[in-house]
Order: C-alpha cells, then structure tokens, then sequence
C-alpha cells in the first residue's frame, strides 16, 4: 500500500477514535498541542513522516518490534501490545500500516527474550561485597545530599557536574571518581532527593528528610524508586524487571540505548543490586520479581551503627565505626569529615562551630550534643572554643526591620559592624551605616549567607526576635504541575473535529487534487461525464478554484477545466 492510502487510511483511523483515545495518540508520539494541522489528513502526514516513523520506531521494546516484523501487513493478535495502536502504527484492523512495515522489515527480526527469568544468585563473596558497596553508595550519596542543600551542584547543559565541582568533591573525600559521581546524581534525581533547576543540581524537601532516615531505609528508598522508573522494555508483567543481562538488547532500533543500558547496569551494581560478577543478591531478587527489597536480607551483612565517638584534645573526633545517620548528620553540621570509612575522623574549629551557631545552635545546645555522643566528655580546648564561637558580641544578627522591610544587622560589638562595612566580600549586598546597625535593601537571607561565606558568625533573626535556622537553597516543594494532556490538546483536538468531514471520499480526493497541484503533478483523473459514463484525462494540475480542476491534457496539449464535483478519483501517474 503507497504512503498516501497509508496515509488516508490513518486519518480514517484517527477520525475514529474517541477525544481520549485521541489523546493518547498525540501524547504518546510527544507531539506539540500547538500543531497547525488542519485536518486528521494533516496529522496522519505527520505521524508517517520517514522520520518520524524512524523515531517511533526507535522508542519500541524488542517484543514490539518482533510483533511489528512478524506481522508484516496482517493484524496482529489481539495480544500484541496496546502501545503500537498508541502509537498510531497500526490502520482500523489492527494491521502495521504499509510504511510502517517497510520500516520495521529494514532490520533483521530480534526475537524477544524472556523478562522473567532470574540470574544467578551471589555466593557469599560477591553478597559480601555488593553489601560494602551498596553501603558505601549510601553514605556517598548522603554526601551529595548534605553537600547540594549548602553548595548547589554546578552541572553542565547536558546535566553532568561540571569538572571543577567534581575535582572539589573529589578532593572532600565526598567521591573517588566522576564515574560514582554521575552515578550518584542520577540516583539521587531518580529517587527525587535532588534535582536540577537551572545550571545546578539542588536538594530537594524530600532528600533533607531522606537524610533523617537510617542507612537501611535510606538504601530501601532509593532502590525501590529505582526499580519503578526503569523503562518499560526491561519491566516484568509483574512489576519487576529483567536480568541485566537482557538490558542491552531492550530497544534494538535506539542507538542512543546501549549507552543509556549501561549506565543504568553501572547505577544498579552502585547500588548493590547487582553484584559485580553480574550475580544477583539475595536483597535484590524480590524487588526484581516485583516484590519490596528484602532489607533484612542485607541488614545482616552490615556493622551495627554506633552512636558514640572519642573527642580528643587537639579538636579531633573518631567514630569507631559507622555513625547512626542523624547523629552523623548533626555532627557534619559543627565538625569538618576529615575521612571516610567505617572509622571515621572528623575534627573542630572555630569555622565549624560558628557555622553551627549561624544555623541555629547555641553554646547550650552544642555541649549538650557533644557531651551525649562523647566517650570522653568535652576537652576544655573545645569548650573554649564553643564559648568564643557562641559568643552573642562576635554574632552579627541579620533579621527584617518591621518598619520599612529592609534587612538589618546588629550585633553587640561596634567594632564587628564596622569590620563588616568596610568588608569587601560582603559589598554585594549594599550595607550602610544607619545608627548602630547596618542596612541593606538585599533580602535577608542573600546577606546572612554573604555574611557566613564571609567568615563571619552570623544568625538569622525572625519577627519573633528569635533565631531561625536557615538552609542555603533547596528545590520548590511544590513544582508547577504540568497541564494534564487531555487539557493540553483539547483546543487542537477540537479544530480537526470542525473540520472533519462526513464524505471522508470527497475530503480525500480534494486533498490529493491540492497536493496534485502543488507540486505539478501528472495525474489521472476520472471523471463523471453527463450521461454517466466515466473518462479518464491525463492532466499536469495547475490550479483548483472554484470548484474547478485545471491541468493541461498532455496527449492533445489542450488546456482543460474539469469540475471537482465530477471527479469520481485521481491517482500519481
């Protein structure tokens, strides 16, 4: 069948359908609710377009492009998937439209593999292992968490952190390599704790409360958020997902998907899913089969956590071993990491602690935590330290004037505010002199953080007058919800309906007769004479007007008008 009965049988089929299933359509081939089509003849042109059959055709799993190749021109079963009819592939029978076909015989057949059928299970080594790492992945990426929520990730326009954000996380001991980085950020950003607005990536409302969670839990979350968005060509009819030994071959005309495949093999071995001899977990294999994952499974392959640590005299902390998470959390809030690993190192200093301070901590607070964690109580060059960081005369204070609504800072000390106006790093923000405090038109938060990446102590003061804690940027809570596509193509939907016709013969013939005369073409036309009789004309199409064809007749070199209202057909000679 020749692209244009493809064609005029696919508008036939579109016409057919409901406002719904029409939506389905134009949703699924990501078409834009603004098209100027004007008619289903206007789309079906479009959705069988060579390249955009090729780009379709490219988004099929391997059983649907072997249902397609198999089928040829036939109708397909009735169990073949409800996606090729989505996808406007096949005419009003259920059968791969002509062109369709063509395209999807260009390839050899690839037979389906099973979805179903489970890989190895680990040996005690590799379970071991995959434990470390998904263990290791866990604390990594709440490192990125914590890191996002103060230091927005710089990224690239293609989504990756750009190379010296890497070498700065690489050099905090955050990460080893860009590979665990990229890595980290697309399983953060699948499970929602991060997300990118602009050129950065950002923590999100979702990964601060994600950080509050135990490291099993934390594990859980992200796994299970993993296994729900994996593309739908390595899902399981029971929700689960195929060995990733089939990942590769999920979508044979994507040449983008091999790459693609391997990057989510790379996040799945992170994660500890799959192990690094391509075994499977014990944990793992229920969430592949569609179930939750069995945490309890891994639990009993970690060290217990621990909630004590040893604070020595130079300022320095040990945890001797894997710090429950909130504790971790709190004490990266007042102490620099200074390793990684099952013993950790951290250490005090004046900068952390007045970074504690400008969160919301108080000398109170600060000893109260310490001494509860500490093995060996609070050394007294820490406790001075605490007093010379919480010490409200080298506190500078920004709230809100209730008056004029301008920011202000105040402090005790006259000689911190007249450092700060002098400042050049905070000259950003426009502090003035007004009385005994300092004023800016910036809002309060802006020049709070300039005053703390400044290196100044520094508070956030509410209208209440008491201290607010404040976290640098965090993604919308509530992102624009997109419009839902059945409001997003009613309009369109509407205009091919007010100008779909009944006589879907006549609306046909006159397109063919336009397209005719747009490019020149040769034609034969039959037409309808007085008495009944048909005659055929062999015309080039010059013009359509008035209800009149005009052509010149090539095997008399006449000019001929012929009335559209006779034409009975025309076809491409």
């Amino acid at each position: 069948m020749p692209r244009s009965s493809d064609e005029r049988a696919l508008a036939s089929a579109l016409a057919e359908l409901t406002d719904a299933q029409l939506v389905v359509v134009l949703d699924a081939r990501q078409l834009p609710a603004a098209g100027s089509w004007d008619d289903f003849f206007d789309l079906a042109d479009t959705l069988l377009d060579d390249a955009a059959v090729t780009r379709t055709l490219a988004a099929l799993t391997r059983a649907e492009l072997h249902d397609l190749h198999a089928a040829g021109t036939s109708p397909l079963p009735t169990t073949a998937s409800p996606r090729l009819r989505e996808l406007a592939l096949l005419d009003a029978d259920g059968a791969p439209l002509s062109s369709v076909a063509a395209k999807a015989a260009e390839a050899t057949d690839a037979a389906p593999f099973s979805l179903t059928d489970a890989p190895p299970p680990s040996g005690a080594l590799a379970t071991g292992t995959a434990a470390e790492q998904a263990m290791t992945s866990a604390a990594a990426l709440a490192d990125l968490v914590v890191w996002s929520s103060s230091n927005p990730l710089a990224r690239t326009a293609t989504g990756a952190v750009t190379a010296t954000e890497r070498k700065r996380l690489i050099e905090a001991g955050a990460i080893t390599d860009a590979a665990e980085l990229d890595d980290l950020v697309a399983l953060g950003a699948t499970a929602g704790l991060l997300t990118a607005v602009d050129r950065e990536w950002l923590a999100t409302p979702d990964g601060a409360e994600w950080l509050e969670l135990g490291t099993v839990d934390r594990w859980r979350r992200v796994a299970e958020a993993f296994a729900r968005a994996l593309p739908r060509g390595i899902r399981s009819p029971d929700g689960g997902y195929a060995a990733s030994t089939v990942w590769p071959g999920a979508y044979p005309r994507d040449t983008a998907w091999p790459a693609a495949a391997a990057s989510l093999v790379s996040q799945a071995t992170r994660w500890g899913l799959i192990a690094a001899d391509g075994s499977e977990p014990a944990w793992a294999a229920p969430l592949r089969a569609g179930a939750p994952a069995d945490v309890a499974a891994l639990a009993q392959h970690l060290a217990p956590e621990i909630d004590r640590v040893y604070v020595q005299a130079d300022l320095s902390v040990i945890a001797p071993g894997t710090l429950v998470p909130s504790v971790e959390l709190r004490l990266r809030a007042m102490a620099h990491r200074e390793t990684r690993a099952q013993a950790s190192t951290y250490r005090f200093s004046a900068e952390t602690l007045r970074a504690a301070v400008a969160a919301g901590e108080t000398a109170d607070s600060l000893r109260a935590f310490i001494a509860g964690i500490s093995l060996t109580g609070i050394p007294q060059p820490l406790d001075y330290l605490i007093d010379e960081a919480a010490d409200r005369r080298t506190v500078a204070r920004v709230g809100i004037d209730p008056v004029s609504g301008h920011t202000v800072v105040s402090a005790d000390d006259p000689q911190l505010l007249a450092t700060i106006a002098v400042d050049q790093a905070v000259r950003p923000v426009g502090l003035v002199r007004d009385g005994d405090r300092l004023v800016s038109r910036v809002s309060r938060d802006a020049v709070f953080w300039t005053l703390v990446d400044a290196r100044y102590s520094a508070a956030a003061i509410d209208a209440g007058g008491d201290v607010e804690r404040l976290r640098r940027r965090t993604a919308s809570p509530a992102p624009v919800a997109a419009v839902p596509p059945t409001e997003r193509y009613a309009p369109l939907i509407a205009r091919l309906r007010a100008a779909h016709s009944e006589n879907a013969d006549a609306a046909w013939l006159e397109r063919e007769l336009e397209q005719a005369v747009k490019t020149r073409a040769t034609i034969e036309v039959a037409v309808e004479l007085p008495g009944g009789d048909l005659r055929s004309f062999t015309i080039e199409a010059t013009g359509l007007g008035g209800g009149r064809l005009r052509g010149r007749d090539r095997a008399v070199d006449v000019e001929r008008t012929l009335p559209v209202s006779s034409i009975r057909s025309a076809r491409p000679v």
